[in-house]
């Protein structure tokens, strides 16, 4: 029995790992839900997964920023979380700069101008004050034990939930309703709305745009040699400083949009509202491979297509369980998520 469970992990260790490990996990997931996918029909299966989509959308947009930091400097971000809902907070007080109030609705093509502004404004603000928190609380930590910057990024989470509580209070929050909420009809019991569309395109195109600035730019350039070889990127004359203060203010960029597309797509806010988000992001990132930029992206969707499952099919008071209970599936035969490659210790 030791031997054949030696076999198996290691064809599941092997070079086409990512595909075998995706094929038993689909094929378990599919055994358990199939009967209740025959009782339900293929249109709730159909809405259930566009849901899940929309969901694992906005969880990509949060696990980017981990994988950025942590891919640098091997950070894991905890107040990340807290850094996108700061972002939605920050635009409410920039819509209504523009005239648009909590109880809004859907304002046409006048909002699309509007929402741009908004979304470039919250980014930069958020990636400001993402640098200013990485000046002050990590980057004298930096040469420290791992255990140092960890627990100061735990408490710089609990300092913006502080701040938020005592800005905004601690009810939830109307987020205006800019979205149409036009539907397009894929079948007789089976649509998409337009929100789910605009989230899912902002996504794509984000994403895109990230993986392309990291991969061809030259800042995005130092971002890899500073990941791989800190010393040696440094001997080369790459500012490091300057370089991490730059995965720091993109990863903040993608929270304060993903921050805005939640307040769009779900309407409600609340000061807390990162630490479970932002939970499911870190898993996320960890689940498609912390430190990968298409990994995050593949994690989220991963993780948003299983809570809409489990949410859809089971009872919600299982979700969590079943996600983290897939995750160490996953990570018993993929320490470095479905993405992750190997590297050698530094």
């Amino acid at each position: 029995m030791t031997d054949f469970l030696k076999r198996v992990r290691a064809v599941i260790a092997g070079p086409r790992s990512t595909a075998v490990l995706g094929l038993v996990v689909g094929l378990v997931i599919v055994l358990l839900v199939a009967p209740k996918i025959i009782q339900q029909g293929p249109s709730y299966l159909l809405q259930t997964i566009i849901f899940g989509i929309a969901a694992g959308a906005i969880y990509a947009l949060i696990a980017l920023g981990y994988t950025m930091v942590y891919g640098i400097i091997e950070l894991i971000n905890f107040a990340h979380g807290d850094i996108f809902t700061l972002g939605a907070f920050i635009s409410l007080p920039l819509l209504a700069l523009f005239g648009v109030k909590p109880e809004a609705g859907p304002g046409g093509l006048v909002i699309i101008p509007i929402l741009l502004a908004v979304f470039v404004a919250v980014m930069v603000i958020n990636g400001a004050i993402n640098v200013g928190i990485e000046r002050v609380a990590y980057r004298p930590l930096r040469n420290s034990p791992r255990l140092a910057p960890l627990i100061t990024a735990v408490g710089m989470s609990f300092v913006l939930e502080g701040i938020m509580y005592v800005w905004k209070g601690p009810n939830n929050l109307n987020y205006p309703d800019l979205l149409p909420a036009n539907r397009i009809q894929l079948g007789a019991s089976t649509s998409i709305a337009y929100k789910d569309l605009i989230v899912i395109a902002v996504a794509v195109v984000l994403v895109v745009a990230l993986t392309l600035f990291v991969g061809r730019s030259r800042l995005g350039k130092a971002m890899r040699a500073t990941a791989q070889d800190r010393d040696a990127a440094q001997l080369m004359g790459i500012d490091i400083n300057r370089t991490i203060s730059a995965a720091f203010f993109l990863g903040a960029a993608l929270a304060g949009a993903g921050g805005i597309i939640y307040g769009l797509y779900y309407n409600n806010l609340s000061f807390d509202l990162g630490f479970e988000n932002g939970l499911i992001a870190f898993t996320a990132a960890v689940f498609g491979g912390i430190g990968n930029i298409q990994g995050a992206a593949l994690g989220g969707l991963c993780i948003g297509l299983i809570r809409a499952v489990n949410d859809g099919y089971f009872s919600t008071a299982w979700t969590d369980v079943v996600l983290f209970a897939i995750l160490i599936l996953v990570l018993v035969f993929r320490p470095t998520g479905l993405l992750g490659v190997r590297v050698p210790e530094k």
